[in-house]
């Protein structure tokens, strides 16, 4: 495969995955998740778009990265399955959260989530070690939604 079509595929499909959720979940970010008690440290409704933009660029760079070994490679296709089952559970949080107004089916997704970025951190980095440039600002914001996360379910019950 062409390596630009493999990059393009690999930018694309998280982007497309933030699209989905956006889109799947945009009427509850204006009219539910305002009525919600937030903590004090919720960063501006601003921020998220830009960040998250971010963050899926970079998860697809890191992704491309390591498909680029080639799936044959040993490794190869385990971190690769464990960074689309991420995505799923990337995606599905804001299903949760913002689609099913369920803060805490949200925490408990976003625990596996944590968890599966863990592990492809790991993964990816074995095979590919700057990748980790990219992925652990993902790992680090996702841990600060995390803890955002259990604060608007503490708060909200």
């Amino acid at each position: 495969m062409r390596e630009g079509i493999r990059l393009g595929i690999a930018i694309l499909l998280p982007l497309t995955v933030g699209v989905v959720s956006g889109i799947l979940t945009s009427e509850s970010v204006v009219d539910w998740y305002p009525t919600l008690t937030k903590p004090y440290f919720t960063p501006p409704d601003w921020l998220f778009a830009p960040v998250w933009t971010i963050l899926y660029l970079a998860m697809g760079v890191a992704a491309y990265g390591v498909w680029r070994l080639g799936i044959e490679t040993p490794g190869v296709r385990q971190a690769l399955t464990v960074f689309l089952i991420q995505l799923l559970l990337n995606g599905l949080w804001s299903i949760l959260f913002f689609g099913l107004h369920s803060p805490a089916a949200a925490l408990f997704d976003i625990v596996l989530l944590w968890l599966f970025i863990g592990w492809m951190v790991y993964l990816f980095g074995r095979l590919v070690p700057w990748t980790l440039l990219l992925l652990l600002p993902y790992w680090a914001w996702v841990s600060f939604a995390a803890a955002l996360n259990f604060e608007i379910w503490r708060l909200n019950g």
